[in-house]
């Protein structure tokens, strides 16, 4: 019992000896460091963070004032703390940075260049009041000076403003992070991730991303607010060795010259385990809610609700396809189709924009390919309002298959023949609770599903349209069940069916004593 006593003061002694223990602040201006934002500062800031590494860890103070800086890298229980006023610049000469881990992104880009990193660490932060600011406007100015290639093809070489490469333990609080040189802040194969109270206003050149988590796992981001150039928050995969695993997301802001929420475009590796919630996108000049992959990752068990959207283009697109792209060419080979399966988007309210890449614009965009279903999608507790303005003859226009091409909006339009939703390649798909609004008439239907398999389409409400040929069209679909649909105005058909294949449909309980048939088949279908 004695024995037993000892042992366990002995270990509140240690305990308290550890609580005692401060870990120490280094002040960059100790190290040599100027704020006269002309003083280039790379070397002194380093010098700061080996101290407090070699010392046992602490935090690396940046006190007020602006600090040019290239490339510098965080080290294991190294806190760089930016204090209110405190800014961190980057040099606009691409000589003072350095490519720890190259790799190449989805457009087929060599990438990698940061100005500030961390590569194999453990309990590492960015955190304070102060503001890191890439400068990319002033980087790209320069840059263009002397390398005459087309764009598309030198931006590689500007470096991204936040890299976290295979760390555990970060945190990222509080700081705001401006006009990165490309992507603004890039996650990858990292594990307990925290990302609180950051502030992103990141546009001026091409690909400045937001929030970019590319196969990390236990990840938790919360309160932001994101303004890019590029995709705000975007989950991808760029190595086939570890998925996006164990996400939550909550309370962010979203504006954007691209999607507001993107899974992919870079899918190599699995989407597992994600979960997004009380988002407000807005002003997205591409899509609200995208969810691809097309190099051979496996999207499943993804919930995202309580979204509000405003002035988006496209709400929604979901893609499973067969691009098949390889990211690190050196060490890794293509993989074969993924699948995309188990996905619920749930209580959504958006504002799509009137201009948008699809003319006239639609709702959500919902497409595998032959052979390859997307699987059990749930879409629940929908709104959209929408411009409308389709014409029959929109009603019509084939949909390109696109089977190994980047999957974007543009890459199936310009035009959709639903103005609601259209889902090709579909099986388990499930509709309930749908409302779409029109600013004006439309005479596509309000859905088409072409090559689907067990479909639900449960409680809509739809506005009032005129001389659609059908309000729901069913294309080689095996399977379907179509009840609680209530519209007024007219139309030939409540729901048309088409395709021999198509069979197993029931239609039942719908309102729409407005409409003069409930069910119309189309030649070659046969009323099973």
């Amino acid at each position: 019992m004695v024995s037993g006593i000892k042992k366990i003061s002995l270990l509140l002694f240690l305990l308290g000896m550890c609580y005692g223990v401060k870990a120490a602040d280094f002040d960059i201006t100790r190290f040599g460091a100027v704020g006269d934002g002309t003083t280039l500062n790379s070397q002194a800031i380093q010098k700061a963070i080996d101290a407090c590494h070699q010392s046992g860890g602490g935090k690396v103070i940046i006190p007020a004032g602006k600090f040019l800086s290239g490339t510098i890298a965080l080290k294991d229980n190294v806190t760089i703390y930016l204090q209110k006023d405190a800014v961190l610049l980057g040099s606009v000469d691409l000589k003072d940075y350095q490519n720890l881990d190259p790799f190449t992104e989805g457009l087929g880009i060599d990438v990698g260049w940061a100005l500030l990193v961390a590569v194999d660490a453990k309990n590492i932060g960015i955190e304070g009041e102060g503001t890191i600011d890439g400068q990319g406007s002033a980087i790209k100015a320069k840059h263009i000076l002397t390398d005459t290639r087309p764009e598309g093809q030198r931006w590689g070489l500007r470096p991204f403003l936040v890299r976290i490469v295979r760390c555990t333990g970060v945190t990222v609080r509080g700081v705001t992070l401006k006009y990165a040189g490309a992507w603004t802040s890039h996650y990858f194969q990292s594990r307990q991730i925290l990302i609180e109270n950051v502030k992103i206003q990141s546009v001026g050149v091409a690909h400045n991303d937001g929030i970019g988590i590319d196969g990390c796992q236990q990840v938790r981001i919360k309160d932001c607010d994101v303004t890019s150039g590029d995709d705000a928050l975007v989950f991808k995969t760029t190595s086939r060795l570890m998925a996006c695993k164990d996400i939550e997301v909550s309370g962010l802001r979203l504006k954007s010259n691209q999607a507001g929420i993107k899974i992919g475009t870079e899918s190599i590796a699995d989407f597992e385990n994600i979960k997004i919630t009380n988002c407000h996108i807005y002003d997205t000049k591409n899509g609200g809610i995208k969810l691809l992959t097309v190099d051979g990752a496996h999207i499943s068990n993804v919930l995202i609700s309580d979204i509000t959207m405003d002035e988006v283009r496209t709400p929604m697109l979901f893609r499973l396809g067969s691009r098949l792209n390889v990211f690190r060419k050196n060490t890794e080979t293509k993989k074969t189709t993924g699948s995309f399966e188990n996905v619920t988007i749930r209580n959504v309210k958006a504002k799509a924009a009137d201009n948008a890449q699809l003319t006239p614009p639609s709702g959500i965009l919902i497409t595998g390919v032959p052979g390859h279903d997307i699987t059990n999608l749930t879409l629940e507790n929908i709104e959209i309002t929408l411009a409308g303005g389709g014409t029959t003859e929109d009603s019509r226009v084939a949909v390109p298959e696109a089977i190994d091409q980047y999957p974007e909006v543009k890459t199936f339009g310009p035009k959709i023949p639903a103005y609601g939703i259209w889902a090709r390649h579909v099986k388990g798909l499930k509709l309930i609770n749908v409302k779409f609004n029109l600013a004006s008439n439309d005479r596509r239907p309000a859905l088409v599903c072409d090559d689907g398999k067990e479909l639900t389409v449960s409680n809509w409400d739809l506005p009032t349209t005129t001389g659609a040929e059908a309000i729901v069209r069913l294309e080689s679909v095996a399977g379907a069940n179509i009840s609680g649909i209530s519209i007024k105005g007219d139309a030939r058909a409540l729901v048309r069916v088409e395709g021999t294949n198509s069979k197993s449909i029931s239609v039942a309980n719908n309102k729409a004593s407005t409409i003069k048939k409930q069910v119309e088949f189309a030649s070659g279908a046969k009323p099973k």
